[in-house]
């Protein structure tokens, strides 16, 4: 699906590629969301350009992500996307600047790709290359926003952890870590592959020879570069808080554990005394002493009372 975002438009629009389908003349962007190979073909043929495939995308070298051909600049970025199944996965997305054109190929939908198109008109992009600028910065203050609520959510797993309420579920509490250090894994790469794209953008030459770009994309990596060590902070503190509960949860084990071996213990004595007058021998004192009962009873009592104390002056009970 081909998407057109015009000069002074409220949004891109829909555009049904046709035989010898052109860009208008006051077109600024180009984005591609799945398309079909007729689609690219298409595009090619249109531009005088060869794009990416989703194999080429995928690839990981930064020769095969990050160079320029027959007056374009390619740039692909690992953007984290929302799949159908509602997890998130990273991405590729590629950026070609070209004729004044920004380009986009994408097979995922992502959010900011939307705030961008909602704010379009209200940012009165007027070239490819501010085009460009305002959706990073859509992407950008995208990652800052998932960054902030993984932050809430990982101060309430750490209060709840260090609460310790009666009846916590550690389980729940190490699936949200998980699920929370899941997100800020993804979201440093993208940020990462974000500042390779943001360094190679200079070369453009819609860039290059324009202050304003420059200055704005000076902004652009400091941003990316904050929120990239924000998420490796963020990483460390879920790590630390891995390490807190299950570490809680061994005290909790072991204090399970000494509880049983102290009654254990407490229950020897009173068990042996019993044993013994329990023997079936004929010739044994006790049998006939009137008093033989109650003295074995206080004998176990006795026996089991002086472990209690002496575990509780030890501190181990």
């Amino acid at each position: 699906m081909l998407n057109v975002l015009r000069r002074g438009a409220s949004g891109p629009e829909a555009v049904s590629l046709q035989g010898g389908w052109k860009p208008a003349a006051d077109a600024v962007w180009l984005d591609l969301l799945s398309p079909s190979r007729q689609e690219e073909l298409a595009i090619e043929a249109a531009l005088g350009l060869e794009l990416p495939t989703r194999e080429e995308m995928a690839e990981i070298e930064p020769s095969s992500r990050l160079y320029q051909a027959n007056g374009a600049t390619y740039m692909t970025a690992t953007l984290l996307a929302r799949r159908d199944d509602d997890s998130r996965a990273n991405s590729p997305v590629t950026f070609v600047m070209a004729k004044g054109l920004l380009i986009t190929i994408r097979y995922d939908a992502i959010r900011a790709f939307d705030l961008f198109s909602e704010r379009a008109k209200a940012l009165g992009v007027a070239s490819g290359a501010s085009c460009l600028f305002s959706l990073l910065d859509a992407v950008v203050e995208r990652l800052a926003d998932i960054l902030e609520r993984a932050d809430e959510e990982v101060q309430q797993v750490s209060q709840a952890i260090f609460a310790r309420p009666k009846g916590a579920q550690f389980e729940a509490l190490l699936t949200d870590l998980a699920r929370a250090q899941s997100l800020a894994s993804l979201t440093r790469g993208s940020l990462v592959s974000l500042g390779r794209v943001f360094s190679f953008a200079a070369l453009a030459s819609e860039i290059a020879d324009d202050p304003d770009c420059q200055a704005h994309l000076h902004a652009l990596q400091r941003d990316g570069q904050s929120l990239s060590e924000h998420a490796g902070a963020q990483s460390g503190q879920i790590a630390f808080l891995l390490d807190a509960a299950l570490g809680l949860i061994n005290i909790e084990q072991n204090g399970i554990i000494k509880f049983f071996s102290v009654a254990a213990v407490i229950l020897m004595p009173p068990t042996l005394v019993a044993s013994v007058y329990g023997m079936n021998f004929h010739h044994m004192p006790e049998l006939d002493f009137r008093y033989g009962y109650p003295m074995a009873l206080a004998l176990m009592a006795l026996s089991a009372i002086l472990p209690i104390l002496w575990f509780k002056r030890r501190g181990w009970f």
